[in-house]
């Protein structure tokens, strides 16, 4: 059973729009500074531009892959509900792992607290809805009977 990777990468690459898009627009109106770019950039040398393309390159090649390739037959329900188990996950290691790494504390505790964990709850679900969507499920010719 394999899916077509394509799509998953095609689903990433929207759900990384989405995302991104409410980062940039949604969070500032909660009066939040949600700027994922500029954080990972402060950890390659202050580049925004190399924080925004490591988030897309997370978000549009890395996280599909693995997604395809070693969790979607293990996550539970349909391919909506397999990509927002993704996407909790995601938010878990992003809250648990990559936010400490930051600077922004255990669940963004220095970065806006519980507004900020729910504003990157809900950018993450998004993300693993369109993500398990666009892809959809194994390839016809991939399932042998």
């Amino acid at each position: 059973m394999h899916l077509n990777v394509g799509r998953s990468m095609a689903g990433g690459l929207v759900g990384t729009m989405a995302m991104t898009g409410m980062m940039y627009t949604v969070a500032p109106m909660m009066g939040l500074n949600m700027d994922i770019a500029q954080m990972l950039g402060s950890m390659m040398g202050g580049s925004w531009a190399a924080g925004m393309a490591m988030h897309f390159v997370n978000g549009t090649v890395i996280f599909p892959l693995v997604y395809a390739y070693v969790l979607y037959r293990w996550l539970p329900g349909g391919p909506l509900v397999k990509g927002a188990a993704w996407g909790v996950v995601l938010w878990l290691l992003a809250q648990t792992v990559v936010m400490p790494m930051m600077g922004a504390g255990f669940f963004s505790m220095a970065m806006g607290g519980m507004m900020a964990v729910m504003g990157s709850l809900i950018g993450h679900l998004l993300y693993g809805v369109l993500l398990g969507g666009i892809t959809g499920g194994p390839d016809r010719a991939s399932v042998r009977p």
